[in-house]
């Protein structure tokens, strides 16, 4: 038996020919084949056709013969086709096996013939079977296959990669194309689809195998985290910076993060549990507000937007302002908004409560947002009897300057009498975005399928 050529059967693998370009001259012909893990850009190249050279054994057709070991087979790999455009290449040899031992073979040599006859019209499967059946000696007959090289080939890794069809830092799209991007500044240059039909499939079979990528390394970081740490969500998205010096706004691509409280932001992803420790820029998701971007709100051609608002640092800091984020597609945008939400949940379940310093009717006192029982005021030593206390279902709305002061309207369960209570609170950003995020998981976990979700999830 032949030992198990690079195209397995079991692998998905998907391909095509495409035009590729580096986004400035003309798109050339290019083969472009996905796998599970990779995106592999296969150009052909035109190369002046050397003259031969009859002091390399191999520059020349010739015959080999080799002797198929029971174990290990014929010793070689093979790849191309005439489905592919191209002939049977010898694509590995392995070490001290039967095609190693003729000491004839070559990577990147073409099999013309098997036992004399021809297969240059062969498609990949076709020739596979004939070479395992070809018995125990089996005569190639081989040239070495100068213009492969061409083919040998540019590849682009999926893992904690991205596919975008803007260009790049801009909200500018490409019609019909797209181009793959993964670290360290890795691209597959611009790739044009024949056709609308085509370029959908490209761009659903590769995102589908990022996403899978990506939610196997998530597991394995979530092995070294304790459950209130766990990661629910990471991928990119790109944020929108606006500059005085320009009348346009650039977008920044930004690894994101969402794991236990904190929202991470990542220039390069992290590749383990180190990387993930040393985030530059972290968050309190229970500090921060989400909300996705209306398209008659959206400030440019970008689509599928959201904003992000952080509290200020402290006591004084002033509100800082939204940030503007873009996802490359609808479905980016809802796996972004339907994880912040279970963070959100998860978050405010593993606080439990927070108390923040407020003045009450000229007073010191303490509000406490609680996730077990609603909000309650307390004044004096702890552990006194609070001074009035609600639960988050009869918060019937609330008001403020922008600066300190808070009024909350509470419902009687009772009268039905609206009741407001004025309160002043130093960092009110603070306690506005945790008293969102609390109602938020309050909504969400009396939500029978969005329980379910994270019952699934953990």
């Amino acid at each position: 038996m032949m030992t198990p050529i690079e195209e397995k059967k079991d692998e998905k693998i998907r391909m095509g020919m495409v035009q590729v370009s580096d986004g400035k001259s003309r798109p050339r012909l290019a083969r472009l084949v996905v796998t599970m893990d990779a995106v592999t850009v296969q150009r052909e190249a035109p190369a002046p056709q050397p003259q031969p050279d009859r002091s390399v054994p191999h520059a020349r057709e010739r015959m080999v013969q080799i002797t198929r070991q029971k174990v290990g087979g014929l010793g070689l790999s093979i790849k191309g086709g005439a489905e592919h455009k191209l002939p049977i290449l010898i694509s590995k040899i392995y070490k001290d096996q039967a095609a190693d031992q003729t000491g004839q073979l070559f990577v990147g040599d073409a099999v013309i013939k098997v036992n004399g006859e021809y297969i240059t019209a062969c498609n990949h499967d076709d020739a596979v079977n004939i070479l395992r059946n070809a018995g125990d000696i089996v005569v190639l007959t081989v040239k070495h296959y100068r213009a492969a090289t061409p083919f040998l080939q540019k590849q682009v890794p999926l893992m904690m990669a991205y596919v975008t069809r803007y260009v790049f830092g801009t909200d500018k799209l490409r019609p019909g194309a797209f181009e793959v991007r993964a670290r360290p500044h890795m691209t597959t240059g611009v790739i044009h689809a024949e056709d609308p039909a085509a370029l959908s499939q490209w761009l659903k079979s590769i995102s589908d195998n990022i996403v899978g990528l990506t939610n196997l390394q998530m597991k394995l970081f979530n092995r070294h985290l304790s459950g209130g740490e766990r990661i629910e969500y990471m991928g990119w998205v790109h944020e929108g910076l606006v500059s005085a010096a320009q009348p346009w706004q650039t977008y920044r691509p930004k690894f994101l993060v969402l794991k236990g409280t904190d929202v991470m932001l990542f220039d390069v992803p992290p590749m383990n549990i180190a990387e993930l420790a040393k985030c530059p820029e972290t968050l309190k998701v229970y500090q921060t507000m989400f909300r996705t971007v209306k398209e008659s709100e959206t400030v440019d051609w970008r689509q599928h937007c959201f904003l992000v608002q952080a509290s200020g640092a402290g006591p004084g800091a002033s509100p800082a302002g939204p940030r503007y984020f873009s996802a490359d597609t609808r479905r980016d945008l809802l796996r972004v908004e339907a994880a912040w939400t279970h963070n959100i949940v998860n978050s405010v379940v593993r606080l439990g409560k927070k108390t923040f310093t407020v003045v009450h009717m000229g007073r010191a006192a303490g509000l406490t947002l609680d996730w077990a029982s609603g909000f309650s005021l307390s004044e004096g030593t702890p552990g006194a009897p609070p001074v009035w206390s609600y639960r988050f279902s009869q918060l019937r709305g609330s008001s403020d300057d922008g600066k300190s002061k808070l009024k909350l309207h509470f419902q009687d369960t009772e009268t039905k009498v609206i009741e407001t209570k004025e309160l002043e609170c130093q960092i009110l950003q603070s306690l506005l975005f945790c008293m969102h995020a609390f109602l938020t998981a309050k909504v969400a976990s009396v939500d029978p399928a969005f329980l379910a979700s994270i019952q699934q999830s953990n």
